[in-house]
């Protein structure tokens, strides 16, 4: 480990935005899973809420390559429970779906507590779904087709986040609790070790200036 990796982490880390989290209903093919999580990664949203209801999700988790490292995913059993646990974090919920409610993405406020939810690949967000959702949202579409895929439509949406957020202040400071914060600089820094304390139910231990675990 080096100085200048810790401060990599630390200078990611206190951009994380632990007020905003992506929730995916029925997406299930894994270069969009993966694509979204590198969006996600990119503007600083570090959780993601999914439905698993199909195979290739559970597959997702042995080929991601490990590009859910810098990124929580968590998949549920069914969409009211990925819902409800994105509700008790205070979140509103943005639905990306073509309704006579719906408004321009751009006029969502984002720097408030968010979820962005998106729909399966072909068939979009599910009229259940939909119904829970606080709001719908839409990306003006100017040419022949009628939708973007799944993932750029969520990095569009992402950006749009990013921006507003970042127009309002939200990314100068840390919003990381310190037990989170530290929790999570051990498990970037020392993923390995990391996994084996947390197999055994200890504590984590401390790290020295460039990253290195501090011997007793």
């Amino acid at each position: 480990m080096t100085q200048a990796r810790l401060n990599r982490v630390d200078r990611v880390l206190a951009k994380r935005q632990p007020d905003v989290a992506v929730l995916l209903d029925q997406v299930h093919k894994a270069h969009n899973l993966s694509a979204i999580i590198r969006s996600c990664d990119a503007v600083g949203v570090p959780q993601i809420h999914a439905v698993e209801s199909h195979e290739a999700l559970k597959l997702f988790r042995g080929t991601s390559m490990g590009s859910d490292q810098w990124v929580d995913l968590t998949i549920h059993d069914d969409f009211d429970q990925a819902f409800d646990a994105i509700k008790t974090q205070g979140m509103t919920v943005y639905a990306a779906h073509l309704s006579d409610q719906a408004i321009d993405f751009r006029q969502a406020d984002f720097t408030q507590p968010c979820a962005i939810l998106m729909g399966a690949e072909k068939w979009g967000v599910s009229e259940h779904a939909a119904q829970r959702a606080d709001q719908h949202i839409i990306i003006a579409m100017m040419g022949m087709v009628e939708s973007l895929n799944v993932s750029v439509a969520t990095a569009v949406i992402l950006y749009e986040l990013q921006r507003q957020r970042d127009q309002a202040g939200l990314y100068d400071q840390c919003h990381l609790d310190a037990r989170t914060l530290r929790q999570t600089r051990f498990e970037w820094m020392q993923p390995k070790v990391a996994r084996y304390y947390h197999n055994k139910g200890q504590p984590y231990p401390e790290l020295d200036e460039d990253g290195d675990i501090v011997k007793p």
